[in-house]
């Protein structure tokens, strides 16, 4: 009696995605319910999966809104899937896509189901502004007081307004924003601005090869409404392509913690306690970290079919790989950046493999600092060789999240079908490794 666990192979079988479109551009006015609900059918015809096989869906969603209360579900009754099916929504910040994979793995390992899509919808591009406050203030008891004080709403003590993207990435518990934890790594490991806009060029260019290759068409569904087609391709790397002809005006990007009268005087002020082992240098200390090597917010979303090895040859289902274990770990909120080192350490000590045994890692790239921050850890702490990797073109060989977007919760996914077409497409692969970083210090890992 009790639950108990059985053994069965976990296999990763089609995926499919949208196109990631930027922050208030072509997708826009396309609600992640119904982001989420195009990738499902699609999903379904590329794959042909039959509906009624499906035992559940797993969705990551970073931005949850009262509109789409568990969206799983709602995606699930507004797609072709089956009323019966269990849907699950996830949030785990930038790894929720990954989650929602790991996730299904376990319902099937315990015996709860046999066949899921797991996955992850975004749109950043509708993430509200808020009145913060509550509805013991006679001026919020309802929305039709909240209309009758709209003008003076925010002279009222205790009543704000805030922009959910801003206060989203900002954390609650360090009190510092994403791009300020990446400042913080840059500092720390001495990563200077040079090396991070290399690194930026050097991925928006094997994005947009991958993109003129036909790499991304594999697996990337076309967003339409009605007869017009909103999105194709992957938006940003078009709106960055001149950054590959003419790397020179990386340069040209102001540094987000050194400009508008802010200082880096004041950023170790403010920040100096997080970067160990580092005090502020009068003229040595510059900021580092741009929008250019930065991830973009985007709108998106993805999804795969995780399923038991018995199940997936039963329906005659393309198994593109096999889910061998995965790993999450928590460290500092302030280095949320190099999460991935210890999440990776974690996930192969579980397999009883080497680093040097993984063929291709999958990296999210949230900035080009906390990549680098990673090849650097990673190295002094592990010995394991991020750099050589990203040098030889087997980390991140398409491209990553800062020239694709990084539609939060659907990244997770996209970097696993990174993965999964990859090993697709190159027999010689064994092992190949996806992992992010997380805001509140999170990293997932999952070895395929």
């Amino acid at each position: 009696m009790g639950v108990k666990a059985r053994e069965t192979k976990i296999v990763l079988c089609g995926g499919i995605r949208t196109p990631i479109g930027h922050l208030a551009k072509s997708l826009a006015r396309v609600s992640p319910e119904h982001l989420m609900t195009l990738t499902i059918n699609g999903l379904l015809a590329k794959t042909t999966l039959y509906p009624h096989a499906v035992d559940g869906v797993m969705v990551g969603w970073v931005g949850q809104g009262s509109h789409a209360p568990n969206i799983a579900r709602v995606a699930v009754l507004m797609s072709h899937l089956p009323e019966k099916a269990h849907a699950v929504t996830v949030q785990a910040n930038c790894v929720s896509g990954m989650e929602a994979i790991s996730s299904a793995a376990r319902h099937i390992i315990l015996g709860e189901g046999d066949l899921y899509i797991a996955g992850g919808t975004e749109s950043m591009s509708s993430f509200p502004y808020a009145i913060r406050g509550d509805r013991s203030m006679k001026e919020l008891r309802s929305l039709d007081t909240v209309r009758a004080n709209w003008a003076s709403l925010l002279a009222h003590e205790g009543i704000g307004i805030v922009d959910c993207i801003e206060e989203g990435l900002n954390d609650p518990v360090k009190n510092l924003n994403m791009a300020a934890t990446a400042e913080v790594c840059a500092q720390m490991y001495s990563i200077d601005r040079a090396s991070q806009d290399a690194y930026a060029v050097e991925t928006y260019r094997r994005a947009l090869e991958a993109e003129e290759n036909g790499f991304y068409a594999t697996h990337t569904l076309p967003v339409t409404e009605g007869d017009k087609t909103l999105l194709e391709k992957d938006e940003y790397p078009y709106l960055r392509e001149s950054l590959v002809k003419k790397p020179g005006m990386m340069s040209k990007a102001p540094v987000l913690f050194e400009s508008g009268g802010f200082s880096m005087k004041e950023f170790y002020k403010l920040y100096g306690e997080h970067i160990l082992g580092k005090t502020y240098q009068e003229g040595k200390s510059r900021a580092t970290v741009t929008l250019f090597n930065s991830c973009a917010r985007s709108d998106g979303a993805a999804a795969i079919i995780v399923a038991s090895e018995k199940r997936a040859k039963e329906l005659n289902l393309e198994i593109l790989g096999e889910l061998v274990t995965w790993g999450y770990y928590g460290n500092n909120p302030a280095h949320m950046g190099i999460a991935p080192v210890f999440a990776t350490a974690m996930t192969l000590e579980r397999a009883g493999i080497s680093f040097d045994q993984v063929d291709l890692i999958e990296l999210h790239e949230a900035f080009a600092a906390t990549c680098l921050s990673i090849f650097k850890v990673g190295r002094e702490k592990y010995g394991h060789h991020w750099e050589s990797r990203w040098k030889d073109g087997k980390l991140n060989p398409h491209g990553g999240s800062i020239p694709l977007g990084h539609p939060l919760a659907a990244t997770g996914t996209r970097v696993v079908l990174n993965a999964l077409y990859q090993m697709k497409k190159d027999s010689k692969i064994n092992y190949a490794l996806a992992t992010a970083c997380a805001a509140g210090g999170l990293g997932g890992a999952l070895l395929i």
